[in-house]
């Protein structure tokens, strides 16, 4: 009986959406439909063809061409597209540049959509995600698809080898920071350089804390950041300085000297485990991931964002919904999870035994729960481009021993606000 109530429910599911805007489906129409290049190659591709095949044959009429860009050039696109009219139909990009493309008026305001479909449809997806695409009362710009929360590969090779137990990871930045200089004492390196990308510096941040205590008040026209807090981050710079790496987290050389038993610690998104997978597969490479450790044991550290799927404004706009509900729905995104092992923002799917089995997923979802927001609030004020490069210049300064960390965080909160006041 509760299978047939459950197969039931999913059929009025099923059928909800697939006679939504059914009249306008049944008319000619060609959407075009912009992804990330690495969603628009190999077996992401694939599926992501199987998503447009299925559709297009439930929607007799319609055409989806789907396009790769890089990050820059989505968002280029999108402003752009916006000001000429000539925008794609459905886009992806991520939260951080949300307050951009509102401002460009190249983004639909979803809610009265959003609302319309069945409360078990909603009720699918992470409630803090659907937040970040809702700054206030019955305004929603995006579905939130993929995401990540940040994790911490470790080298065990390299662990090992200094004298490091690799049976447990470490409890807090405190004893994290003695296996770090464990590392450097058996000539490795334990670190990238975590002052060279804002995303590293903020995870850094993420350490110490407070999440209330990052991004921008929009409303005051101010960096939420205070002195006596930062200078504790600015501290950790300091301290890694000589154990670092001096290559960031995302160049290649990084991902060169983990695989090769030179580098200890590799804190970022899971992207990267495709990549140390292969070289534990080709040339034995020991390796495992771990929540980042925060200043207080029992609590976390990392960040998190999500890519979001938008909807352009115009006579296409209920289609192109239609299309993007269909993409962010359980039945795909748990397909989409299972072939990449990526987390997402389908919390239906995220629970759902086919993928709970699958370590860094299980490992994402809970690095989620206390990872830090890179750059909130989201589709409030976009962050001046002077932002991000006096953030990473003050902390690399600081790193240097240019300037104390008090002095620096005094001096950073200053910048920001003239950046931010001066935009």
């Amino acid at each position: 009986m509760k299978r047939l109530r459950r197969l039931v429910k999913a059929s009025i599911l099923t059928l909800a959406i697939a006679t939504a805007t059914a009249a306008q489906a049944q008319q000619p129409v060609t959407l075009q439909y912009w992804v990330y290049s690495d969603f628009a190659q190999g077996e992401a591709l694939k599926l992501q063809q199987q998503f447009i095949s299925e559709f297009e044959s439930q929607n007799p009429g319609v055409k989806i061409v789907i396009s790769g860009k890089g990050d820059d050039d989505l968002t280029t696109g999108q402003v752009t597209g916006a000001a000429s009219g000539n925008l794609p139909d459905v886009f992806m990009n991520g939260l951080a540049v949300g307050a951009q493309l509102v401002e460009a008026k190249a983004l639909e305001n979803l809610y009265s959509r959003w609302m319309a479909m069945p409360q078990e449809y909603r009720d699918q997806f992470d409630k803090d995600a659907i937040a970040s695409c809702s700054p206030k009362p019955q305004t929603m710009y995006c579905l939130p698809y993929t995401g990540f929360g940040e994790i911490m590969f470790r080298n065990l090779t390299v662990l090992k080898e200094a004298g490091v137990d690799t049976t447990v990871p470490p409890k807090d930045w405190a004893e994290w920071f003695e296996q770090m200089k464990k590392v450097k004492a058996a000539g490795k390196f334990a670190m990238p350089d975590q002052t060279q990308v804002f995303n590293s510096v903020a995870s850094t941040y993420a350490i110490v804390g407070p999440d209330a205590e990052w991004g921008i008040d929009f409303a005051t026209k101010k960096t939420l950041i205070k002195p006596e807090s930062y200078a504790k981050a600015l501290q950790l710079f300091v301290d890694m300085k000589p154990l670092t790496s001096g290559t960031s987290r995302n160049d290649q050389a990084t991902k060169d000297l983990f695989i090769t038993n030179q580098l200890a610690f590799h804190v970022v998104g899971p992207w990267v485990d495709p990549t140390y997978k292969q070289a534990a597969r080709d040339s034995g490479l020991k390796y495992d991931f771990v929540l980042v450790p925060a200043a207080k044991a029992g609590d976390h550290a990392g960040i998190k964002s999500y890519e979001i799927l938008a909807v352009a404004p115009g006579k296409n706009a209920d289609i192109a919904w239609k299309f993007a509900s269909y993409v962010a729905e359980k039945k795909q995104m748990l397909r989409w999870a299972k072939l990449l092992s990526r987390y997402n923002a389908n919390a239906a799917a995220m629970a759902d035994p086919e993928v709970t089995s699958l370590p860094l997923i299980a490992k994402s979802v809970e690095a989620v729960k206390y990872a830090l927001e890179v750059q909130p609030p989201y589709f409030v004020g976009a962050y001046p481009n002077c932002y991000k490069s006096i953030v990473t210049d003050n902390a690399a300064e600081v790193a240097d021993g240019g300037m104390t960390p008090q002095e620096g965080a005094k001096e950073l909160v200053a910048e920001l606000n003239d950046c931010i006041a001066g935009n």
